[in-house]
């Protein structure tokens, strides 16, 4: 891989998004690849995290157990996404465990070598601290703005944002707005933050309306705007 080829994976807000080409370059000579089978635990909240993973093919799913014993469903990582970056940068444990949905490809990062390519780079720090003050202000407008809206509106979004995640092979989604993952009921409440019955109930009544499709287990979004409107609505 060159480094030209890094910096069309990385995600626009990846921790490495903003990073230039020498310095990509020794990211990439200092990596290794690792492969995942599908449903391999590639992280595990709780441990040591002295490794960060840079996604090049495949999808995964980012989970945490919550203080009461429930999954919540942080994001679905593709290609571009970088994996376990907060346990890396503070020497602490993983707040969230990582599983590939899809067989997938990593570049694996240790923090030994981060070390010495952050020496031989003096502005790599600042890249790096800017683009996790940017991820950190648009999660907590995504907080925000998850909480301001009620059940149905929130499961909008939610369905809205894996459709629009990206529009090729390796996403949640195709241009057709086809969700590439087959989500139950249960974990896409677990992602939304609804009950089972909730998700069952509000998919059903959008499904008669022609608001989206439900077939095998899939969710298909036939009309996009329709669904915008109610993700809108207060």
């Amino acid at each position: 891989m060159h480094a030209s080829q890094l910096a069309e994976t990385l995600a626009s807000q990846s921790l490495f998004a903003d990073c230039e080409h020498d310095e990509l370059s020794d990211i990439i000579l200092r990596g290794h690849l690792r492969s995942f089978k599908r449903d391999q635990e590639m992280m595990a909240q709780g441990e040591q995290g002295d490794v960060l993973f840079i996604v090049l093919s495949g999808l995964a799913r980012v989970s945490m157990i919550a203080a009461n014993g429930r999954e919540i469903i942080l994001d679905y990582a593709e290609p571009g996404s970088v994996l376990g970056e907060i346990a890396f940068l503070d020497g602490g444990e993983r707040t969230a465990s990582v599983h590939a949905i899809d067989p997938v490809e990593v570049l694996s990062l240790s923090r030994t070598s981060f070390a010495d390519i952050i020496h031989r780079h003096q502005g790599l720090a600042m890249r790096v601290l800017k683009a996790m003050a940017r991820r950190l202000r648009q999660n907590n407008a995504v907080i925000e703005a998850d909480r301001a809206y009620t059940s149905g509106p929130r499961l909008a979004r939610f369905l809205l944002r894996l459709m629009m995640a990206s529009n090729n092979a390796q996403g949640v989604a195709n241009d057709q707005g086809q969700l590439k993952i087959a989500l139950s009921q249960g974990e896409l409440g677990n992602f939304a933050g609804m009950s089972r019955e909730q998700i069952n109930r509000q998919l059903s009544a959008w499904a008669e309306t022609g608001v989206i499709g439900l077939k095998g287990g899939r969710v298909s979004i036939l009309d996009r705007e329709a669904l915008m409107d109610i993700a809108e609505a207060w």
